[in-house]
């Protein structure tokens, strides 16, 4: 990665607004204005880009311990900065588990070692993910990491009892439980979602009270024990207006969105193609329109990309074997470029927002999601709006190549990547 003590970016659209001058100082943006000049800087002129504050990513796998044939945390903060992100936060559901603070512990400095981006490990919610016992929650968060969000995703904490449990411990550090909204009787056997194209197809429907059964029960939980619940991957229609009610009362409720989830339907199922199964799995087009209005009104707070590597066997079977998830790190900022900006949904300040400030806010990470001015850490992302292209994922730093966009034309490009001042990303290209 290229050290410059110095660094002038030049003519920069801030937040999409008017052009601006930001000068970088070691690890800090030193000034922010117009007609700026620095001795010795190295310039880069940014005439048309626009300069974001790092990307903050609340729900990333990244697979290390146990699973490095998908991604390692190099390869997997590696794609992190060719999207532009300055922070993910890493799921649990590893090899073994992230439930103690020596795995915790592990991520983290693995993360260090990597700098292309900050790591901030979850926890698990239960011991192993199985939904029995809690886990060292509080332990994780007086480790190194200090772990202030605790997830089984991949998996619902289904149990009301653990459920209330989790929420009650993690008052006391202000952390909050992130539900992977699942009811898992209700979701036994099915591989998408249910409705036209399901019966159509016949396979096994996954039908949208699934998720929302779970979402209701967990928004009232929140407010009985004063506490605060993030809901993972929200994908349906009825998920956003219980969110939005649960605001409406001032609970303590927040909410992300993926990608794809705000582009893609299950429509494309009628491929056979098991790049298109995740979990949650893909909604109705009137889902997606639904997606779209929550996060431009700020019903659903964030984007999170829910990164989910898998080998290339993993994919490349018959659709009920294959594995659920999809890459998502370094197309993330043109998918929401494509669905929110272009389609006058949300501004680039907007953007901002839900990528950066707000995923940061959420989980209390810090010195990320802070605005460009003098002062304030040097975690910055320059992107071409203008920019079209094929999706290749030959080209991805990601060690896993499952994405559903492949051959896609999407928008935009990140140009640089800063983190603390240091390029990781420079002309599009990992430093």
């Amino acid at each position: 990665m290229t050290a410059h003590t110095k660094t002038l970016i030049r003519g920069a659209r801030l937040l999409g607004g008017e052009p601006q001058d930001v000068l970088i100082d070691g690890e800090t943006v030193a000034a922010v204005g117009t007609g700026l000049d620095a001795e010795g800087a190295r310039v880069i002129e940014a005439g048309g880009l626009v300069l974001l504050p790092g990307l903050v990513d609340l729900h990333t796998h990244l697979r290390e311990p146990g699973r490095e044939d998908s991604e390692t945390v190099l390869t997997g903060t590696r794609a992190a900065a060719a999207g532009g992100y300055t922070a993910v936060h890493a799921m649990a559901n590893t090899f073994p588990v992230a439930d103690t603070a020596g795995v915790v512990e592990q991520v983290w400095r693995l993360g260090k070692e990597s700098g292309y981006c900050d790591v901030q490990p979850i926890g698990a919610v239960t011991v192993g993910l199985e939904g029995k016992h809690l886990a060292e929650l509080g332990a994780m968060h007086d480790s190194a990491a200090n772990v202030r969000v605790f997830s089984d995703d991949g998996k619902c904490v289904d149990d009301a009892v653990i459920m209330r449990r989790a929420l009650e411990y993690v008052k006391a550090f202000d952390g909050v439980v992130a539900q992977h909204a699942q009811e898992p009787r209700l979701t036994e056997g099915a591989q998408m979602n249910e409705g036209v194209v399901s019966a159509e197809l016949g396979l096994g429907g996954w039908p949208a009270v699934a998720e929302e059964s779970i979402i209701a029960r967990d928004v009232l939980l929140a407010a009985h024990v004063g506490s605060r619940v993030h809901i993972c991957h929200l994908s349906t229609a009825g998920s956003v207006e219980i969110v939005r009610w649960a605001k409406s009362k001032g609970w303590n409720v927040t909410a992300e969105v993926t990608p794809h989830h705000l582009l893609l339907t299950d429509e494309l199922v009628r491929t056979y193609n098991p790049v298109y199964k995740v979990n949650p799995p893909l909604r109705t087009e009137s889902d997606v329109l639904a997606l779209r209005a929550a996060l431009a009104d700020g019903t659903i707070d964030c984007v999170a990309t829910d990164h989910a590597p898998h080998p290339h066997e993993d994919k490349d079977c018959e659709w009920p074997a294959a594995a659920m998830g999809m890459v998502g790190l370094e197309t993330a900022l043109s998918v929401v470029q494509q669905t929110m900006v272009d389609t006058g949904l949300l501004d680039w300040a907007g953007v901002a927002d839900r990528m950066s400030s707000r995923p940061a806010a959420i989980s209390g990470i810090a010195g990320q999601g802070r605005p460009v001015a003098a002062g304030e850490p040097a975690n910055l992302t320059l992107v071409d709006p203008d920019y079209r292209g094929d999706v290749d994922p030959a080209g991805f730093a990601s060690r896993s190549r499952n994405t559903p966009y492949e051959g896609r034309e999407l928008p935009g490009r990140v140009t640089h990547t800063f983190l603390r001042g240091r390029a990781t990303v420079v002309d599009g290209k990992l430093a």
